[in-house]
């Protein structure tokens, strides 16, 4: 198994406000449900064990883009939202932080004599993955997080986190069963975090010859060190700025959602009613659930959808906000009934974005649509944890 990346996550306290909480559980469960209506229950497994593609979401559901926050809390939402469906849907969620991380293994003897899957080698599988990333690999960070999905089919994926107050910069490490062939032999999907140099990993394929001279308690000194490749750094500061963003994506995504209408597309017509920033944010959310890999390098892009809970880029807009999650739960809704027709639309969104992509010359100014978001939030019911968005005050001329 192939380690995907690293990312430089750094550490933010505070509290995701209920309001948001709500919305992040509502918008969770439909990603959730879509993808698994589309393709399949194990590949939420595989899109969990995705670094990119879980940063995104996170920034999709307006969290901090960049922070550490987004794993304990998408993965919080996502407990809240799923278990109470996992019976359909075949995902159950385990652990969480601090104390909920010690009861995984009693949860998942639970779920395992429910559903029949072998209980104590899915602990054994739990333990096993903190071990690794606790012990085996000495790079500075203990974890705090431990998550297990788990399908019914008895595949499962690990995300757990680990912080080093050193360095004030938090560790992501994503665990996915499907290739998983030793615990001890590069057994990650990613492991997220600064890249501090060289680490001691004893997890590692290249560390073999170590782990066997440990074993003959030899005395010598492990000479095969982590490689990081394919890196996702997440950039200290707040706001997002131009470079954070692929602007040709971005700006295809603004175009086709304030420029084109959908009735310039027939395959938006059953999306008609909904106003221009509600398609951005849709668009941005379809490509969540339908993207490839590739569409998730550059995660900052997925907060235009809603914003984030501190203001950055912009205030959370709680009305569209609640408006995609009112599109997306009528066609999951309408599917399971057998018509299809409005979840193929908002599938089709992301089709079209990126075929408008192809030829698209980003000509907007980054800053000025940001400046816009943040004049028009008011209108939105923009709202962050400091309070409501207000309207932009007018200076009014003077006589004299």
């Amino acid at each position: 198994m192939k380690r995907s990346g690293s990312a430089d996550l750094p550490l933010h306290y505070g509290y995701v406000p209920a309001w948001l909480a709500e919305r992040m559980a509502k918008l969770g469960l439909a990603v959730v449900e879509n993808i698994v209506l589309d393709y399949g229950k194990d590949e939420i497994l595989r899109r969990l064990s995705d670094p990119f593609w879980f940063q995104s979401l996170g920034a999709v559901m307006g969290m901090d883009w960049h922070s550490s926050g987004i794993t304990t809390s998408v993965m919080g939402a996502l407990k809240r939202a799923v278990n109470p469906h996992s019976r359909e849907l075949g995902i159950y969620i385990c652990g969480g932080k601090g104390k909920y991380s010690r009861q995984t293994p009693d949860e998942l003897i639970r779920i395992s004599e429910r559903i029949g899957l072998d209980g104590n080698y899915l602990v054994k599988c739990s333990k096993l993955s903190a071990k690794v990333d606790n012990t085996a690999i000495q790079d500075g960070f203990q974890l705090y997080t431990h998550n297990f999905i788990l399908s019914d089919t008895g595949k499962w994926s690990v995300i757990q986190q680990g912080m080093s107050d050193a360095t004030s910069t938090a560790r992501r490490y994503h665990w996915h069963s499907e290739a998983l062939t030793s615990f001890v032999d590069d057994p990650h999907t990613a492991i997220h975090g600064k890249n501090t140099g060289y680490i001691l990993n004893m997890a590692d394929r290249q560390a073999d010859p170590s782990r066997k001279g440990i074993m003959q308690i030899a005395a010598e000194h492990p000479d095969k060190m982590m490689k990081e490749v394919n890196k996702l750094v997440m950039p200290g500061h707040h706001d997002v700025r131009a470079e954070d963003v692929d602007l040709k994506r971005l700006g295809s995504i603004l175009w086709l959602a304030h420029e084109k209408q959908p009735k310039d597309f027939e395959e938006l017509l059953l999306l008609q009613g909904l106003g221009p920033r509600t398609l951005q944010s849709l668009t941005l959310v379809s490509e969540v659930i339908h993207g490839t890999p590739s569409r998730f390098k550059d995660p900052a892009r997925f907060s235009f959808a809603h914003g984030g809970k501190d203001g950055h880029p912009f205030p959370v807009p709680t009305k569209v906000y609640d408006e995609t999650i009112g599109t997306l739960q009528t066609a999951i809704h309408k599917a399971k009934l057998g018509n299809n027709e409005k979840n193929e639309a908002i599938k089709r969104l992301t089709n079209i974005a990126q075929q408008a992509e192809k030829d698209f010359t980003p000509n907007a100014n980054f800053d000025k649509v940001i400046e816009q978001e943040r004049n028009d939030s008011w209108k939105y019911g923009g709202r962050t944890v400091m309070g409501w968005a207000k309207p932009p005050v007018q200076k009014q001329l003077k006589l004299f």
